[in-house]
C-alpha cells in the first residue's frame, strides 16, 4: 500500500455540503470520496500508471 500524502483544501460551503451528500449516497466519507474522485479523473485523463490492484466494480459506480 502507498503511503498517504496530507494536504489542506479550501473549497467553499455549498461546494462541500454537495459532496458531502454525494459521498453519503455513495456510502463514504468525504474524504473517500474525494480520493475515488480524483483517482478515477486520473485515470481517465490518462495520468495515472495501472497497477493490476484496481477494482472493477468501483469502477462502475
Amino acid at each position: 500500500m502507498s503511503k498517504k500524502k496530507q494536504f489542506v483544501l479550501r473549497i467553499d460551503s455549498e461546494k462541500y455540503e454537495a459532496l458531502e451528500k454525494w459521498a453519503a449516497d455513495e456510502f463514504r466519507s468525504v474524504n473517500g470520496q474525494l480520493e475515488w474522485l480524483i483517482d478515477k479523473a486520473l485515470k481517465q485523463a490518462g495520468r495515472l500508471r495501472k497497477t493490476g490492484n484496481e477494482n472493477s466494480e468501483q469502477e462502475s459506480i
